[in-house]
């Protein structure tokens, strides 16, 4: 089977799987492969903190091209799988220069499925994405498929305890990770003066009594399964038998009265108000604990949310740990460099961790009272060989880094995203940069159309010095052709010149020859059409036949004879 997580928590997913009883535990790229029974897919659905997901692959494949995959999975015998009138959907990631649009490898396993039950039933399946009865995954890397059944459904990381979240919650599988990465287990006190809604704040409680995250959870997908057993499940589902008794305090702080509304609202849902506080409070009020304490936070980083002068936020959060939080760990979970700058400690370990798409750090501060030299001496460990281990791994992120664009990891931890948000500085980077490309195309566009007229005009300017193209072209030259005087017009006292014969001599006429005014068939005073053939007194059309008093007259009908 194959658990799936956020990039930088396989380690304590792998660790969390052992602990769960797993064999052949493998840590891969955002996933970590187990195998175990139903139980185990049950267990690891319903107890896991850091597991986004739980796969159970059912065939794996070489897909060199589309057909490959549509009849790789067209072989596979989906009655098994899918009953009459059951609905189902496909998911699928792709790292594949043969298949790069991950919609057409889903569309393809669709069409698959669907062919294989026309051709053996004559019926087809529907397809459903809200709520579907079974649903798929498929994975390609290069021509290595594996087509998968999720067990989950909805990603685990929606814990269902969550009622009400702020402008930019913590990931719940995240927030668990990061506690996890710390070592704490309930030991402690632990405090979030930071809380926003709480995610930190219940993570900690969950893993302080080691209870189950799926508790709180409506369903998983495997119970829609043909071979759901629903005995086993309640067995696991009632099985308190791990939780443990937590003897210190969980405490949350923040300065937004909506914010500690929505926590206290999330901490009642989960069942832990009697092991977790939340109080309003400015960071900058924080005073020194009476117990010892871990410290765990997410300020903002000015992404999503900002604060009126954040680099002020981190350098009063450097001022408070330095006088108030001495003797005990605070960790640090931001973006900017700018950021922890400005805190003024140094952090005893970084450890690269995504937040969502933005590659962020968690840094622990040992806080401690003199100097680092006397600490030592007293038999204090700043880091620890595991820490360092961690630390000299290669995979370090850069100095100056900047907010990358990562298709692959957005389309992996899409579902366990923090919920939807837009990275605002994103949308403006890639506004500027549209508009910086749209004007640098325009610009090339003019270049462009600049080079092509100078090279038109060099070419002109070449074949007129060569003849090509002659001041006076002959056949056209002012003396000859159609001159003013020449031929073809003929001169100006022949042809159609004003007095010729073509419109007649100015005393012969007004220049239509036939038509002459003093003669012919149109004369003023003679002929057929001349007035007086209309004379007013004679003709059959005279006025007089339609006089006022007869016919049409004006004022009635006509009158009966």
């Amino acid at each position: 089977m194959i658990a799936k997580t956020f990039m930088g928590l396989e380690p304590i997913l792998a660790k969390e799987l052992t602990e769960l009883g797993a064999n052949d535990v493998q840590i891969g790229r955002r996933m970590v492969s187990f195998t175990g029974d139903k139980e185990m897919m049950y267990r690891a659905n319903f107890q896991l903190h850091t597991a986004i997901r739980i796969l159970k692959p059912i065939a794996r494949f070489k897909a060199r091209s589309a057909e490959d995959m549509y009849e790789a999975v067209k072989k596979i015998e989906w009655d098994q799988y899918i009953l009459k009138g059951n609905t189902f959907s496909v998911d699928a990631v792709v790292f594949s220069e043969e298949f790069r649009n991950s919609q057409f490898v889903t569309y393809k396993v669709k069409d698959a499925i669907v062919d294989w039950f026309r051709e053996k039933t004559g019926d087809r399946p529907n397809v459903s994405v809200a709520n579907p009865d079974l649903q798929l995954h498929i994975h390609i890397a290069d021509f290595d498929a594996t087509l998968s059944l999720d067990s989950s459904g909805e990603s685990l990381h929606r814990r269902g305890y969550r009622q009400e979240h702020t402008e930019a919650p913590l990931n719940e599988v995240l927030a668990a990770g990061l506690i996890m990465m710390t070592g704490w287990r309930g030991e402690s006190d632990f405090i979030d003066p930071m809380c926003g809604s709480g995610t930190l704040l219940i993570e900690a409680a969950l893993i302080a009594r080691n209870m189950s995250p799926g508790l709180f959870r409506k369903e998983f997908a495997f119970e829609k399964w043909q071979d759901f057993d629903p005995d086993l499940f309640d067995k696991i589902y009632n099985d308190d038998s791990q939780e443990v008794d937590f003897e210190h305090h969980i405490y949350g702080y923040d300065n937004n009265p909506k914010a500690v509304a929505k926590a206290i609202k999330n901490v009642r849902a989960a069942g832990l108000s009697k092991d977790i506080s939340v109080a309003l409070q400015d960071f900058q009020d924080f005073e020194k604990p009476a117990e010892k304490a871990l410290m765990v936070t997410n300020p903002p980083y000015g992404e999503r949310i900002s604060t009126a002068n954040l680099l002020e936020t981190y350098k009063m959060i450097g001022e408070r740990l330095k006088h108030e939080f001495s003797g005990n760990d605070a960790w640090i979970l931001s973006y900017r460099e700018e950021c922890f700058d400005q805190i003024g400690l140094k952090p005893s370990i970084k450890i690269p961790v995504f937040n969502g798409s933005l590659e962020c750090e968690f840094r622990r501060y040992s806080l401690f009272e003199g100097k680092m030299k006397d600490f030592r001496q007293e038999g204090g460990i700043v880091k620890t060989e595991e820490e360092k281990a961690v630390m000299a791994e290669k995979r370090r992120f850069k100095a100056h880094r900047e907010f990358k664009k990562r298709l692959d990891e957005q389309e992996e931890n899409a579902e366990g995203d923090i919920r939807s948000f837009t990275f605002h500085s994103l949308e403006r980077q890639r506004e500027a940069l549209a508009r910086r490309e749209a004007k640098e195309a325009k610009e090339k566009e003019r270049e462009e159309r600049r080079a092509e007229r100078a090279r038109r005009f060099e070419q002109f300017r070449r074949d007129r010095e060569s003849g090509g193209f002659k001041p006076r072209r002959e056949g056209f030259q002012h003396g000859e052709g159609f001159k003013r005087g020449g031929e073809g017009f003929g001169k100006r006292s022949e042809g159609f010149k004003r007095n010729g014969e073509g419109f007649g001599k100015r005393d012969e006429g007004r220049g239509f020859g036939g038509f002459k005014r003093s003669e012919g068939g149109f004369k003023r005073g003679e002929g057929g059409f001349k007035r007086d053939g209309f004379k007013k007194s004679d003709s059959g059309f005279k006025r007089d036949n339609f006089k006022r008093n007869d016919g049409f007259k004006r004022g009635g009908r006509p009158k009966k004879t």
